[in-house]
């Protein structure tokens, strides 16, 4: 199965299971926008907890807050987004389809990177343990000429980035005979820039409205309330605020699943420190950002730094946290330096005094912020995505397994009577009363044990709790585990703690 086949297979069992579904479908849908099922409603919000028990219970000098989703319209001129919120968008005259001039540039060096991996992983094979890489890459023509083609064209779109130069991006794309994915063509319109923000109106009648955004990211609800929370709380610096909430993007190339959305979610966390000390903490939080990652046990393999040449205004250092999705390694959370910046430009916008006084260098100054910033969105398909499994079985059969980490799982454990009589159900509700306090469990009584097993991995349950006619004669049950398959007995009274073991989420958080 390629991975573009594997995509398609997931986005259809997300549907199936109950994980997502296109929104307002029966409607025939609205394009780029997805409600969560009861099943990626449970996943997401042991994400999201996992995240804030992180933050918020590990870090003592974090805390969190809620803000709104509508705010003064003079924030968003102060943060940028009003004048410089913007994606330089294409045209194909054939297809009539629109894209991101500078995503369809970054997807030519990608297909490059590519083919130059390729030719690396075939001179591995063929050298085996005597294979260096480096000089491999350093003599190989097919690298070396493959690598000028990087270079060149890498050089001048880094030009065009710096420059905002809209005609050198169409260029780019011209010369290297980039092509439209419907089409085929290379027929295409001027590139011009396209505002993000969702526009709407506040006010009781028409004539007295004043035009409001919905907010494109949830940082700025953290900027304009420091001073409310560093004041109420008593926060010395260095100290963070944390943030979970929908932003809202009016997204043109809006695609890959709930990869990229309209309305979407994100932990954000900003930390306040004295300046000159931002580029020690950037470090640090890069550490611990991949290390909340890597914690989850999705393997490190799958995740990788990429450092921002270009830096956003605001910003002196950035980076992006990439994971191995279905279709590359595409961001998944960013670390990034922003100065003073922010609390510097909502001074002077609202002419409030935004600062800190450091009674040990007894001065005030404007706090720097170091930034981390995660879409819960796509944190959910990154999890989807790696545990989506199809394994062969010993019988020939196919079983479909999603291989959720455990404490991320939305069910953790399925209690199933094995025949609906002889007072088993009586029973297994028992079982299900017990536990269903501390772990969320489904109870199931339909169809075979087998076909009830293949449900329960198919919704990536750890563990099924099977009652028998022996468990009315020694209390005990069978208890199978999602991954192995394997099976052993268990007394009713130690289900709870051998559940608790695997499934708890602060036994990922004392990991950290």
């Amino acid at each position: 199965m390629t991975q573009d086949e594997l995509f398609k297979v997931l986005v259809a069992h997300c549907k199936e299971y109950g994980f997502i579904f296109p929104s307002s479908e029966i409607y025939d849908g609205l394009a780029a926008v997805y409600d969560y099922g009861q099943m990626g409603v449970e996943l997401k919000n042991n994400i999201k907890q996992y995240w804030w028990n992180a933050m918020t219970r590990l870090n003592e000098n974090i805390v969190g807050i809620d803000s709104c989703i509508f705010m003064h319209p003079r924030i968003w001129e102060a943060s940028g987004h009003v004048g410089a919120f913007n994606d330089p968008l294409i045209d194909n005259k054939d297809s009539k389809k629109r894209y991101r001039a500078d995503v369809l540039i970054e997807d030519f060096l990608g297909k490059i990177e590519e083919k130059i991996n390729k030719e690396v992983e075939k001179g591995r094979k063929r050298f085996g343990e005597a294979f260096d890489e480096a000089q491999f890459r350093a003599t190989n023509p097919n690298v070396l000429r493959e690598q000028a083609k990087y270079d060149e064209v890498h050089g001048r779109y880094k030009k065009a980035e710096d420059a905002n130069d809209l005609a050198e991006y169409r260029q780019i794309i011209i010369d290297n005979n980039i092509v439209c994915p419907i089409s085929g063509t290379c027929n295409w319109t001027d590139v011009r820039q396209f505002n993000l923000m969702f526009q709407t109106s506040m006010g009781s009648t028409a004539e007295g409205a004043s035009t409001i955004y919905l907010r494109p990211e949830t940082a700025q609800g953290i900027f304009v309330n420091y001073l409310n929370v560093q004041k109420t709380g008593r926060m010395k610096i260095p100290f963070g605020i944390a943030q979970i909430g929908k932003a809202f993007r009016n997204e043109i190339v809006a695609r890959q699943f709930i990869f990229r959305m309209r309305e979407f979610e994100q932990m954000e966390m900003q930390f306040f420190i004295k300046p000159g000390t931002e580029l020690e903490w950037f470090k640090k939080w890069k550490e611990q950002r991949m290390k909340w990652h890597v914690n989850i046990g999705m393997g490190a393999e799958n995740y990788r730094f990429h450092d921002h040449e270009k830096l956003a205004h605001y910003a002196n250092a950035a980076t992006d946290i990439e994971f191995q999705f279905p279709f590359g390694f595409k961001e998944l959370e960013g670390i990034h330096s922003r100065t003073n910046w922010d609390l510097g430009r909502h001074q002077q916008y609202s002419g409030r005094k935004i600062e800190y006084f450091d009674p040990e260098e007894g001065a005030a100054y404007t706090p720097y912020v170091v930034e981390t910033s995660i879409g819960v969105d796509r944190m959910v398909l990154a999890v989807l995505s790696h545990s989506y499994k199809e394994e062969k079985l010993d019988n020939g059969e196919t079983r479909v397994v999603l291989s959720i980490p455990a404490p991320l799982a939305p069910v953790k454990a399925a209690v199933l009577p094995l025949v609906k009589k002889d007072g088993l159900p009586e029973l297994a509700q028992k079982v299900m009363d017990q536990l269903k306090f501390d772990f969320n469990c489904q109870y199931e009584e339909k169809d075979s044990i087998g076909k009830r097993y293949r449900r329960q991995d198919a919704i990536g349950t750890p563990y099924c709790i099977t009652v028998d006619h022996q468990s009315l004669e020694d209390g005990c049950v069978t208890v199978r585990e999602r991954d192995t398959m394997s099976q052993e007995r268990v007394p009713i009274t130690e289900l709870r703690a051998l559940i608790d073991k695997r499934v708890n989420l602060n036994n990922l958080l004392r990991n950290l």
